[in-house]
């Protein structure tokens, strides 16, 4: 949801080959040497070839993925990372974010007691562990070791170059095409009960929740998952603007060639209208800034959802869908088309975006006592037999793939893929919070492919809803990645003020009890950002965006 050698390996042409690049995930432990050429630390059997080998020792690392709301799976409970764990002897300890991510790493960098990986947005807190030394360059691993290479490709790989000329995040579902999963599902049932009303405009969807708040007062009939990070109230801003890039990282949109204040904004403001009477009418849940994650899945899976927007409905709809077909075939969920206000082009309507770079970046820190083992690791689980064993589970005859065909890339997937997808919507319902360096261009374009040859019935759930819907349905937001300051720039501190008083702002604003105070938090809000140099701000980042733009049209 960004990170091979020669013409990988060309093409992988022997079975020696294969064995290097994936089996033993050919990866090697090494150290920046003043000339800046990996040199192998040790020559205990680890390596072969001055590649380290994956499964040749006992690899422990610790992981901390630096999101308030995320909590990494147990390690070896799920098919795939079992087979991981007791393939190449990786273990994979969490460290939890304890619901306070941000003062979390802000601990653990004071006390220079850092997990091996940190986990997330390529954003001014990874910025500051950079800056800091705490990070290690990867450009030796990346140049020595196959798979991100080829599969994210020149481009993307200068995109995620920092300042100082150096490479050190590993992206996550880096792409050269749209992808991603935000959008609006909803309830069959329920809205086969109710005789399949119109759920195309802003109104259309508003008069859809009053219908099933009168049928079905048990029924959430506007679920929208995290909503403290955005989610569900995002995707209705995105509804009232056409080409809406969804800025609310920002706090700003873009008007003619300059970045403006999002509090001003018509669309913004009507959206919060919006999304404020919907919660008046109990028409979301209460608790929606203060919910986990395991209680919107639990609600999914019973069936007491009528519609569901998110900036990934498909992890928790899927698992829902797959309860809900158990009890009667013909219920569970289904995608719709994005939802936008009366008047507008819906095919400039975008509920989620994607870009080059992808979603965020797996990092490794100084303290990790063997870097180049974490990246052999990482690089492995973004090559094809990685990604083939995170997404679809272990290999072999029982399974849902059984090796590769001649290219040595494309999985051998088992006549069990369009029989029987029961196992598999949990493999990929937990795999949603285990692929850290996705490989969005393998795994869409493998698993679309052979989707298609498939009848409509025996398709996997979430493949069906991406093609028909989601990656149609996506913005290229790809010109405005890097565009936040670092954090210790005067700019930066700006940033941080802000951020607070959007949070504010955000909740306050989803309470309001009438749309003038709504607007009048909005105003505020505003006021308070200009207060706290907001301009500056605003200069900043529009200059870095007219920046992307350049390098983007090659000028």
């Amino acid at each position: 949801m960004n990170k091979k050698r020669e013409m990988f390996m060309r093409l992988l042409l022997t079975a020696l080959a294969l064995s290097l690049i994936w089996g033993c995930s050919n990866a090697g432990t090494v150290k920046e040497s003043e000339t800046n050429k990996p040199t192998p630390i040790d020559d205990s059997g680890l390596y072969e070839n001055g590649f380290y080998i994956l499964g040749k020792e006992r690899l422990d690392i610790t992981f901390y993925g630096h999101y308030s709301y995320y909590s990494m799976p147990a390690w070896g409970a799920d098919p795939a990372s079992k087979w991981i764990r007791d393939q190449f002897n990786i273990h994979i300890s969490p460290i939890s974010s304890d619901g306070k991510a941000k003062q979390k790493l802000q601990k653990m960098m004071a006390g220079n007691n850092l997990p091996d990986i940190v986990w997330g947005d390529r954003d001014y807190d990874l910025e500051q562990m950079r800056e800091a030394g705490m990070l290690v360059p990867l450009d030796a691993y990346i140049d020595k070791y196959p798979n991100l290479k080829q599969w994210a490709g020149e481009k993307i790989l200068e995109l995620l170059r920092s300042p100082d000329g150096k490479i050190y995040y590993f992206p996550n579902y880096y792409t050269n095409r749209p992808y991603g999963n935000a959008g609006y599902v909803i309830n069959k049932k329920i809205y086969r009960e109710l005789g399949f009303p119109p759920l195309d405009t802003t109104e259309d969807l508003y008069q859809y929740l009053l219908m099933v708040k009168e049928h079905y007062p048990s029924i959430i009939p506007f679920e929208t998952g995290q909503t403290k990070e955005g989610h569900g109230i995002d995707q209705l801003f995105s509804a009232f603007k056409e080409n809406n890039l969804g800025f609310t990282r920002l706090y700003a949109v873009t008007e003619g060639d300059r970045m403006t204040s999002i509090y001003k904004d018509p669309a913004f403001r009507e959206s919060a209208v919006y999304v404020a009477r919907l919660m008046r009418e109990g028409l979301i849940p209460g608790d929606a800034m203060t919910q986990t994650e395991d209680q919107v899945t639990e609600k999914l899976v019973q069936g007491r959802v009528a519609v569901y927007a998110s900036a990934n409905p498909m992890i928790n709809g899927m698992v829902g869908d797959a309860e809900l077909r158990k009890i009667n075939p013909d219920d569970g969920y289904m995608f719709i088309e994005p939802v936008y206000k009366q008047g507008l082009d819906r095919s400039k309507i975008y509920p989620g975006t994607y870009n080059l770079l992808g979603w965020n970046v797996a990092t490794i820190t100084t303290s990790a006592r063997n870097p180049e083992a974490i990246f052999a690791m990482l690089d492995w689980m973004t090559g094809p037999e990685g990604s083939a064993v995170q997404m679809w589970g272990p290999p072999g005859p029982g399974g849902y793939w059984n090796g590769f065909r001649e290219d040595g890339i494309t999985p051998n997937f088992t006549a069990r893929y369009g029989t029987d997808q029961k196992e598999l919507a949990e493999i990929q319902a937990i795999s949603g919070d285990m692929i850290w360096v996705g490989n969005t261009v393998y795994l869409d374009k493998t698993k679309s492919e052979y989707e298609q040859t498939l009848p409509e019935e025996q398709r996997n759930w979430s493949s069906y809803w991406q093609q028909e819907i989601t990656w149609e349905s996506q913005g290229d937001g790809t010109e405005f990645i890097n565009v936040q300051p670092p954090p210790n720039s005067e700019e930066g501190r700006i940033m941080s003020k802000l951020k607070e008083i959007w949070l504010d702002a955000r909740r306050d604003a989803l309470f309001g009890k009438t749309d003038e105070e709504v607007l009048s938090i909005l105003d505020d809000a505003h006021r308070a950002s200009m207060e706290a140099e907001f301009q500056q701000y605003l200069n900043y980042i529009t200059r870095r965006w007219q920046e992307n733009l350049k390098v983007l049209n090659n000028e």
